[in-house]
C-alpha cells in the first residue's frame, strides 16, 4: 500500500508523510517546492524561479543552483512526485497526493455555491472546514519575493471566504454569537467594508445602533485617512439601513450574499466607458496566448477575490497591442461597466506623464467638477480609484515603461481587471499572469501575410511569400508591412519585394509603410537604455546571428564577464536581446533577433561614414551577413 503525502502552502510551506512531517531547511528550498506546487503541473519558468528565489539580483551561477534546489527536491519527495525538466523550465507532478490550498479553493467554491441557493447551514459547514486548512501567514519558511509575489492572493481568499462564512451565520440568526469574533476582524482588516458592514449589522441585530453608528462613522474617517476615498456604495447603503430601520430585518428575509457585486451608478452621467480601439478584423494566429489572456481575464468562478492583472511581453514588432485588443473585444461581456483604454507612449516614443493619463480615463468615467484643474497627481489617484472601485471595469494600459509610470494607474479594488503591454517584466504587476509573446512560427507568418497581402497575391507567388516569411523573421509588424505593401500594387508582383528583402544591407529600410516602421519600431526600447548599454549593442551585434555567451561578450568588448554579462542582461530586459538556452557549462546563452540585430548594425552605420570607401562598405556588409 502506498504512502499518503500531503503538501502546506496556507502556512509554512511543508510536506508530510503519513501524517508526519518531512524535514527538510532553507528558505530557497521551500520556495522552488512552493512556486512548482502553485504552478498546478503546468511549467515554471527558469526565470520565474530565478525572480522568486532572488528578485532582481541574481547570482552568476543560477542555472547551477536551479539544478542543485530540483535535485534535492526529488531526493527528499522520492517516487511519490515528479519533477521533470520542460524547457523553459520545471513541472512536477504530484500523483495521488494533496495540497492544502487546492482542498481550501474547492471547499470556498462549495461555500459560496451553497450561499447563494440559500442553504445556509450547508454553506457555513463548508466555509468552515475551508477555513481550517489555514495554519498561519502563507509561505512563512519562504522568501521574501515569493511571499511578496504570491500571498497577497491568498490572504484576500482568506478574507473573503471569511465574509461568506459570517454571511451565512448571520442569516442564520447567530449575530451575537459572532459579533466580538467580527470587532477582531474588523480591527485586523480596517479597510474592509463588508466586514464592517457584517459588524454593523450584527450589533443592530443585538440592540446595539449607536455602536454601529459610530462603526460606521470610525470607518469612514479610516478610509479617508489611509486611502483618501469615501466609504463605498455597499457601506452607505448598511448605514442608511440602520438609520431608516430596514437594517434589524429578519434574518432570511434577503439573500445573504451578492457574490461581491456593488450597486452599477446610474443616471445620465454613470454611462460605461468604452475607449478600446477598433478590433483588428484579420487578427492571425496567437490562439495560445491569446486563451491564456482571456481565461486570466475572465470572472473568478471560486470566488478568491484575486485581482485579475494580465502583462502581456516582448520586443517591439510582436503584436502585442493587437493581441490586448482582440483579447479585450473578445472579454468585453464580462465587463459590464466598460473598458478604459490608454497608451501610455506619446507619439514620439516618449513614456507620457500618469497626470495626463489619469486625466483621460477620469474623463470617460464621470463628470470632471471634482478633478482639480492642476496636475496634482496624489489627489487624481484617489479620484481615479475611488471612481473604479467596486465596477466591473476592463482597463487596457498599453505600452508601459516602467513601475513609476504604471503604478498609480492600478486600481486597489479586486474588480476592476487590468490587462497591460510592455517589453519587459513589470516588478508593479507583480503575481499577474504573464503572457510573454515570441516571434511567429512559419506557418502563422504566411497566414498573417496572406491576411494583409490578399490570399491570392500570396497563392499565386509561394516562393516569393516562403522567403517574405523568412526575412521577416516572425516579426508580425515586419509582415503586415510587407503585406500591406503587396496589397497597395495589385500590378507588382510579390517577387520583386522578396529579392529586395533578400539584401540585409537594405531590408530594414524596406520595411517600411506610412506610419509602419521596424526601425522607428524599435527607437524607444534604444533610448531608454543606460549610456554604457546603447554603447555597446552595435559592437555585440557584430558578434553575428548566432547565439553567444557571456565570455564571447567579454571577449569582443574588453571587460570583465560579470560586467559584460550584466550589460547583456540590460539589453535581455529591454528586449533588445533573448536568452537562448545554455552552453555545454551551463552558462546563458544571448541570442539576437535577425531585424533587431540589423537594426542594431544600423545605429553604428548612422552614427559615423564608413571608412575605407568601398572596402568599408564591403566590411561592413560582411559583419551584415557573418555567420561565425
Amino acid at each position: 500500500m502506498g504512502r499518503y503525502m500531503e503538501f502546506r502552502v496556507l502556512g509554512p510551506v511543508e510536506v508530510r508523510r503519513d501524517g508526519h512531517r518531512v524535514a527538510f531547511s532553507g528558505a530557497k528550498l521551500h520556495t522552488v517546492l512552493a512556486a512548482l506546487l502553485l504552478a498546478r503541473e503546468e511549467v515554471v519558468s527558469d526565470e520565474r524561479l530565478c525572480r522568486l528565489l532572488w528578485g532582481w539580483a541574481p547570482p552568476a551561477t543560477v542555472s547551477a543552483q536551479l539544478y542543485t534546489y530540483i535535485s534535492r527536491l526529488r531526493k527528499i519527495l522520492g517516487d511519490e512526485v515528479m519533477i521533470d525538466r520542460r524547457p523553459p523550465g520545471y513541472a512536477m507532478s504530484i500523483g495521488n497526493a494533496t495540497v492544502d490550498l487546492n482542498e481550501f479553493e474547492k471547499l470556498a467554491l462549495g461555500g459560496r455555491e451553497a450561499l447563494i441557493k440559500e442553504d445556509f447551514e450547508r454553506a457555513g459547514e463548508l466555509l468552515r472546514d475551508a477555513l481550517a486548512r489555514w495554519n498561519g501567514q502563507p509561505f512563512a519558511n519562504a522568501t521574501e519575493y515569493l511571499a511578496d509575489a504570491e500571498a497577497p492572493r491568498l490572504t484576500e481568499a482568506r478574507a473573503v471566504t471569511l465574509e461568506h462564512r459570517i454571511a451565512a451565520d448571520l442569516a442564520l440568526g447567530r449575530h451575537e454569537q459572532i459579533t466580538g469574533e467580527l470587532t477582531g476582524l474588523v480591527a485586523e482588516f480596517p479597510l474592509r467594508e463588508r466586514i464592517r458592514c457584517q459588524l454593523m449589522t450584527a450589533l443592530c441585530r443585538s440592540g446595539r445602533q449607536a455602536d454601529a453608528i459610530h462603526l460606521y462613522h470610525h470607518g469612514r474617517a479610516v478610509l479617508a485617512d489611509e486611502l483618501g476615498v469615501n466609504p463605498g456604495e455597499e457601506l452607505q447603503a448598511t448605514y442608511r439601513a440602520l438609520l431608516d430601520g430596514t437594517l434589524d430585518r429578519p434574518p432570511g428575509s434577503a439573500p445573504a450574499v451578492r457574490a461581491g457585486a456593488r450597486p452599477r451608478p446610474s443616471g445620465p452621467s454613470a454611462a460605461a466607458p468604452a475607449m478600446l480601439p477598433p478590433d483588428t478584423v484579420d487578427f492571425t494566429g496567437r490562439g495560445p496566448e491569446l486563451d491564456l489572456v482571456c481565461r486570466a481575464l475572465a470572472p473568478d468562478a471560486q470566488g478568491s477575490g484575486r485581482p485579475r492583472r494580465v502583462l502581456v511581453t516582448g520586443m517591439a514588432g510582436l503584436g502585442k497591442t493587437a493581441l490586448a485588443v482582440h483579447a479585450a473585444h473578445r472579454c468585453q461581456r464580462h465587463f459590464p461597466d466598460g473598458q478604459l483604454y490608454a497608451d501610455l507612449r506619446a507619439a514620439d516614443g516618449t513614456p507620457r506623464h500618469p497626470a495626463r493619463v489619469l486625466r483621460r480615463l477620469l474623463r470617460a468615467l464621470g463628470p470632471m467638477d471634482d478633478v482639480p484643474a492642476a496636475d496634482d497627481q496624489d489627489q487624481l489617484v484617489r479620484l481615479y480609484r475611488e471612481r473604479t472601485r467596486g465596477r466591473q471595469l476592463l482597463i487596457v494600459l498599453d505600452n508601459a515603461s516602467g513601475a513609476a509610470q504604471l503604478g498609480p494607474l492600478l486600481p486597489n479594488t479586486p474588480e476592476p481587471a487590468v490587462l497591460v503591454t510592455g517589453r519587459t517584466a513589470l516588478p508593479t504587476v507583480a503575481g499577474a499572469h504573464t503572457v510573454a509573446l515570441a516571434p511567429l512560427q512559419a506557418r502563422d507568418s504566411l497566414e498573417l501575410l496572406a491576411a494583409a497581402a490578399g490570399p491570392a497575391r500570396v497563392a499565386a507567388a509561394p516562393c516569393a511569400a516562403s522567403a517574405i516569411v523568412e526575412h521577416c523573421a516572425g516579426l508580425p509588424l515586419a509582415l503586415r508591412i510587407v503585406g500591406t505593401r503587396i496589397a497597395a500594387r495589385p500590378h507588382c508582383t510579390p517577387d520583386r519585394l522578396a529579392r529586395r528583402l533578400a539584401d540585409p544591407v537594405t531590408r530594414l529600410r524596406e520595411l517600411h509603410s506610412g506610419d509602419l516602421d521596424v526601425h522607428t519600431s524599435l527607437l524607444p526600447s534604444w533610448r531608454a537604455l543606460e549610456p554604457e548599454v546603447r554603447a555597446v549593442f552595435p559592437a555585440l551585434a557584430a558578434l553575428g546571428a548566432e547565439p553567444f555567451p557571456a565570455a564571447a561578450a567579454a571577449t569582443a568588448l574588453d571587460l570583465p564577464e560579470a560586467e559584460a554579462e550584466r550589460l547583456l542582461e540590460a539589453l535581455a530586459d529591454a528586449a533588445l536581446l533573448e536568452v537562448s538556452g545554455a552552453d555545454e557549462w551551463g552558462q546563458p546563452c544571448y541570442l539576437f533577433h535577425p531585424l533587431v540585430r540589423l537594426f542594431a548594425l544600423s545605429l553604428e552605420e548612422r552614427r559615423a561614414p564608413l571608412p575605407g570607401g568601398p572596402a568599408g562598405r564591403a566590411e561592413h556588409n560582411r559583419r551584415l551577413t557573418h555567420r561565425p
